[in-house]
C-alpha cells in the first residue's frame, strides 16, 4: 500500500477523480512524492548488508579508496564498485577522482528522508504506548 501523508494514495486518487487540483496542491503532491521516492531510494540502498557495511565504514573512517573498501568488504572489487554505484545513486556517498584512484566519502545528510520517515512512526508508536499505559492504569484502579 502506498502511503503519503497518512493517506492511501490510490484511494485518494480514485475518490477525488473529478476534483481539480490547484497549482499549489500539485506542487505539494510533487514534493511529497519526491520525498517518498528519496526515502525509498535510501531504504533500497541500505537494504543490502554489504552496502550498509560499506556506508558505515565510510561514515566511521572517512574517505577511502575502492581498494581499501574491497579489502574489508569480503567481496570482489567489481561487486564493491556496483554497491558504491547504488549508494551514489541514493546520494549516500560521493566520489572524488585523484589520478587513477577514486575516493569515496559518506554523505550522512542523505539519511534525512529515512530520519523523517522514522520520526513519523516514532510519534505514532509513542502515542499508541501512551494510550496503552493509560488503559492499563484505568484497568488497575
Amino acid at each position: 500500500m502506498s502511503i503519503l501523508c497518512g493517506l492511501d494514495w490510490r484511494y485518494t486518487v480514485r475518490t477525488n477523480r473529478n476534483l481539480r487540483l490547484t497549482t499549489h496542491n500539485r506542487m505539494v503532491m510533487i514534493q511529497n512524492m519526491q520525498a517518498a521516492i528519496a526515502a525509498e531510494n535510501v531504504f533500497k540502498a541500505l537494504s543490502d548488508p554489504t552496502r550498509r557495511a560499506i556506508f558505515e565504514q565510510l561514515s566511521r573512517e572517512g574517505e577511502q579508496t575502492v581498494h581499501a573498501l574491497t579489502y574489508r568488504a569480503g567481496v570482489s572489487q567489481p561487486a564493491v564498485s556496483k554497491h558504491l554505484g547504488i549508494l551514489k545513486l541514493a546520494h549516500l556517498v560521493r566520489d572524488r577522482r585523484e589520478g587513477r584512484e577514486t575516493h569515496y566519502s559518506a554523505q550522512p545528510q542523505a539519511l534525512a528522508p529515512l530520519i523523517d520517515w522514522m520520526s513519523i512512526y516514532g510519534a505514532f508508536w509513542r502515542d499508541r504506548f501512551d494510550r496503552l499505559e493509560n488503559l492499563l492504569k484505568r484497568m488497575d484502579t
